[in-house]
């Protein structure tokens, strides 16, 4: 029975996707370290290190669906590693003398590690469709509410009037930057491991280097120039990926937690017959999906502060470091894709309400724009005096809870300055969202392309 939420069949699916989880699965796992094995006993075979004949046998053995799981998990128990193990259990299942010639002047890590690598491959290219699919649904927000203001604010007050596209804008930039990021760190995650027992290649007489920059091009991997058993920085900077990623999606889920409250009420979750109700209050909707975006990124940010701890690895062949890197990387890619797959369902559904952005902009009664009344009084008055005046403005319009506009006309010194219209003017909030439609357009024309 599964103890962990990722694994669990109540909860698993609001915590991870499917696909992760196969990537990460036991028989997975134990098949990408068959794949090393067989690529291994190939390239041996080419290469002349092991007869052809064994290499065949031996690649046409390691296949996870023949290895007896039980027998293998009884052995793991015994010996603490699973890779001695499943070499035992090959070499039983391969005919004739082949088994002798399984893991040649290989050791368990090399084994394990490129293995890890060629399963982290195959996560990034899930993650990336996700975050394409996170950037086209921002990128569509963006767009469509270019022009559409609402209440910018800071320390939860209202700040500036911006639009709703501006702030689907910044939501994507980082998305953006993620996919970047992902591009520039696959050339240094994704390289392989093939160094034997201390990282010097010694068991293979001389040749260690040729077969493994063979290995590496039969698996597709980058080439290591030397052994990085004990040099965890790429395993690290996959998690701290990981992190930033699930980072910026606790932004996007922050912001509609906030805008969602029912004082607000600008945005909400899409709409599914249920989701986010109460036990007890048939009236609530939940911002469930922003929740669990929140609670898987926290998980996330947990796991990649043990893998930066695990890079303390000791000399040449590290003890308990290694380890936790076999709990935290898997669980951080599940909980990963469970923050991506919610965030794809809240983005591509996500209700946007201009009504209730507009009237929440008129909730001050047109404090808002007091800056662009400053600035519009500025020229003529200098920026100080401008400044208080129209701060004693809105001391008044709160104390008596009057229109910004209308104390502005009964006030002689700013009537002097300004006529009505050039006031109304200023305190209409849709005037003074600045460039913030220009800076959408010029965000969206940057995105790179990507087939």
């Amino acid at each position: 029975m599964p103890v962990s939420i990722i694994d669990s069949g109540i909860y698993g699916n609001l915590f991870g996707a499917d696909a992760m989880r196969a990537v990460f699965s036991e028989r997975g796992q134990v098949q990408k370290w068959l794949d090393v094995e067989a690529a291994l006993a190939r390239v041996q075979g080419r290469l002349g290190i092991i007869p052809e004949d064994a290499a065949a046998e031996i690649s046409a053995r390691a296949d996870a669906g023949l290895i007896d799981m039980e027998l293998m998990r009884e052995e793991v128990d015994r010996v603490g590693y699973a890779i001695m193990p499943l070499v035992h259990r090959l070499a039983a299942i391969c005919e004739g003398d082949a088994g002798r010639y399984v893991h040649w002047g290989t050791t368990t890590q090399d084994i394990k590690d490129t293995g890890v690598v060629l399963q982290i491959r195959d996560a990034l290219g899930l993650v990336e469709a996700d975050l394409l699919a996170v950037r086209d649904g921002l990128a569509r927000l963006a767009r469509e509410h270019r022009d559409t203001p609402m209440a910018g604010r800071s320390h939860l007050q209202h700040a500036l009037p911006v639009t709703f596209g501006y702030k689907a804008a910044v939501w994507l930039a980082p998305v953006e930057r993620h996919l970047e990021r992902l591009d520039q760190l696959r050339p240094r995650v994704l390289t392989g491991q093939f160094s034997g027992a201390a990282g010097t290649l010694a068991s293979l007489h001389g040749r260690g280097l040729e077969v493994s920059d063979a290995l590496m091009e039969e698996l597709g991997l980058g080439r290591p120039a030397i052994a990085w058993h004990t040099a965890r920085d790429t395993i690290a900077e996959t998690m701290a990926f990981l992190a930033l990623v699930t980072g910026s999606l606790a932004k996007i889920a922050t912001d509609v937690v906030l805008l969602t409250a029912t004082e607000t009420g600008e945005v909400f979750e899409p709409f599914a017959p249920g989701r986010g109700g109460s036990s007890t209050m048939p009236q609530k909707r939940n911002p469930v999906s922003s929740e669990l975006i929140l609670a898987c990124a926290k998980q996330v940010q947990s796991r990649t502060a043990l893998a930066m701890d695990s890079m303390a690895a000791d000399l040449e062949r590290s003890t308990g470091p290694w380890h936790v890197e076999w709990a935290a990387l898997p669980e951080a890619f599940v909980l990963a894709s469970g923050a991506l797959a919610q965030a794809r369902f809240l983005i591509e559904g996500l209700r946007v309400d201009p009504d209730a952005m507009r009237a929440n902009m008129d909730l001050t009664r047109g404090l808002i724009v007091s800056e662009a009344v400053m600035m519009g009084l500025a020229p003529a008055l200098g920026r100080q005096a401008a400044h208080d005046l129209v701060y004693e403005a809105c001391r008044i319009a709160t104390d008596e809870r009057r229109a910004l506009l209308d104390v502005l006309l009964d006030m002689p010194e700013v009537t002097a300055k300004l006529d009505r219209d050039a006031l109304v003017q200023l305190c209409e909030p849709g005037n003074y969202v600045g460039e913030a439609p220009q800076m959408v357009d010029r965000l969206l024309a940057g995105l790179a392309p990507r087939g």
